[in-house]
């Protein structure tokens, strides 16, 4: 019995505001809790929601449900599964909670699993710390249970990016399986990672999805038209295990539109592959459970779904995109020391993977795609309004919160770093606390933390006060260092409430939203 896998990746974008840098906005003076309106085009962002939501998710779910409960009492029901984005998931609570009921029926049927991915569809999985990558997967985790109340086993990381380092942080967090693009091994079969002991891998067979996802109303392809019953026989004739039928929901209705025949196709293809003896539905899970790995895979460089060259240049393969990419890592740092709720947030929006990729400058048929989804006129219009916005959040760090130019980077000597950085006086304060007294008593003999506050902090008194304990050692050294910084954190809060600064900190979830 051949397992067929019908998986969809449903996610929306939260579009920048296009004349945010022509329109004269860098450095306006604007409320606190106002910044992420600002920002992001709220009245574009619905519409385009409210668009795909009638022309694809309302009926396509539709499809969906009718074709499962049409399955439902036989030997072979119809399956599928989902991965959705927390900012998708966010935009159906904000712009149309009639999206999120659709498919919370769906999930209902028993017959939907629902996979887990990264809250903000980022590049997270990407940096050299997994802390971002972790916290993005546990507010995904979060956000699932509320809205499903289920628990996903499976991972698929933005955009299919995918090697043996992820792999590995993934089996970490506990998944029994993770996706990758197919063309690392021959699709249709279950691996086990390098370096992995328990998660499975499971391969998007990328030529038969495109068939569907790209291919179908292309009149100059040799299999035009294509019809569910062709479909299903050339997935019948698959060698393996399984058929992982991956794409994007947007497919049907949006990107494949109603006059092209894509929901009749839908409608017949669950019937059409089941008239086949030898294949079943089954969600990702029950694929892992099933089908035992057949070898190991190593994959050491990244790989996606994303154009010809399946890695990650649709995001980072330019000089437009790395600044961004990089000046956005720049201000991760300052932010989360801040514990500014609202910069965290706008912070991590920004990380969406769909700005950079919309920065993407390469020509050919990748360029087309990428202009075909970029609300811009050009890539370079996408990096110039990406990078004044970060410039932009920049300086709201350095207004609002208590930011350095640079870190402070604690060190036992010369290259020994011990990982330890400070932003500002709370991360500074947080670290003396904590650190070994062999590591106070070097940064003091050299005058490194005082030529700190006074250079990169600009904070003339507390180097001063910092300058004073040079001389100290062992814990008395420490007391002091304590007590300089908590008279500077002091001030600076007297300074904020002078200003009318009330910092939005960073709160515990608590609760679970009810269906």
């Amino acid at each position: 019995m051949k397992d067929v896998c019908l998986c969809f990746e449903v996610h929306q974008p939260l579009r920048l505001k296009k004349d945010f840098f022509w329109g004269g906005s860098p450095l306006k003076r604007i409320e606190p809790d106002q910044i992420l309106d600002f920002y992001f085009d709220d009245p574009e962002n619905r519409r385009i929601f409210d668009r795909v939501a009638e022309k694809c998710y309302i009926p396509t779910n539709d499809i969906i449900f009718e074709e499962i409960r049409r399955h439902l009492d036989s030997e072979r029901p119809f399956k599928a599964a989902y991965s959705f984005s927390g900012v998708f998931l966010d935009q159906c609570e904000r712009y149309n909670p009639r999206v999120l009921e659709s498919f919370a029926r769906l999930v209902d049927t028993g017959m939907v699993e629902v996979m887990e991915q990264t809250y903000h569809h980022s590049l997270a999985s990407l940096y050299e710390d997994g802390r971002e990558f972790a916290e993005q997967v546990r507010m995904h985790r979060e956000k699932i249970w509320d809205n499903f109340g289920v628990k996903p086993r499976i991972f698929e990381n933005t955009e299919l990016l995918y090697d043996d380092r992820i792999a590995k942080v993934v089996e970490n967090m506990g998944y029994a399986g993770i996706f990758a693009e197919g063309i690392i091994a021959p699709p249709n079969h279950v691996y086990k990672p390098e370096g992995c002991d328990r998660i499975s891998l499971l391969l998007r067979d990328y030529q038969i999805t495109d068939d569907m996802g790209f291919r179908f109303s292309a009149r100059w392809w040799n299999e035009y038209p294509l019809t569910a019953e062709k479909y299903a026989s050339w997935i019948a004739s698959k060698p393996g295990e399984c058929v992982n039928i991956f794409c994007d929901y947007e497919t049907f209705g949006e990107h494949q539109w109603a006059d092209t025949g894509i929901f009749e196709f839908l409608k017949f293809l669950p019937g059409d592959i089941l008239k086949w003896g030898h294949l079943r539905f089954a969600t990702p899970s029950e694929v892992v459970d099933k089908n035992p790995p057949i070898e190991i895979i190593s994959v050491p460089k990244t790989t996606s779904w994303a154009d010809i060259e399946r890695d990650t240049s649709c995001w980072l393969g330019n000089a437009l995109q790395w600044a961004c990419y990089s000046y956005h890592r720049r201000l991760e740092g300052p932010i989360k020391e801040s514990g500014d709720r609202l910069l965290l947030d706008t912070w991590r929006t920004l990380g969406l993977s769909d700005h950079l990729y919309y920065a993407f400058t390469h020509g050919g048929g990748p360029g087309e795609v990428h202009n075909y989804f970029s609300p811009y006129g050009s890539p370079y219009d996408a990096a110039i309004t990406l990078f004044s916005v970060l410039s932009d959040l920049h300086y709201r760090v350095k207004s609002y919160v208590d930011a350095a130019d640079d870190p402070f980077l604690f060190s036992t000597g010369i290259d020994q770093f011990t990982g330890d950085v400070a932003w500002g006086r709370r991360g500074l304060r947080e670290i003396l606390e904590s650190a070994t007294i062999d590591i106070l008593e070097y940064h003091a003999k050299r005058g490194d933390l005082s030529a700190w506050a006074r250079s990169s902090l600009a904070d003339a008194a507390l180097a001063e006060r910092l300058e004073a304990t040079e001389g100290l050692h062992g814990e008395g050294l420490r007391a002091a260092l304590l007590e300089a910084v908590d008279e500077a954190m002091n001030r600076g809060r007297s300074e904020g409430k002078k200003s009318g600064r009330d910092q939005n900190k960073v709160t515990p979830k608590s609760g679970r939203k009810k269906r």
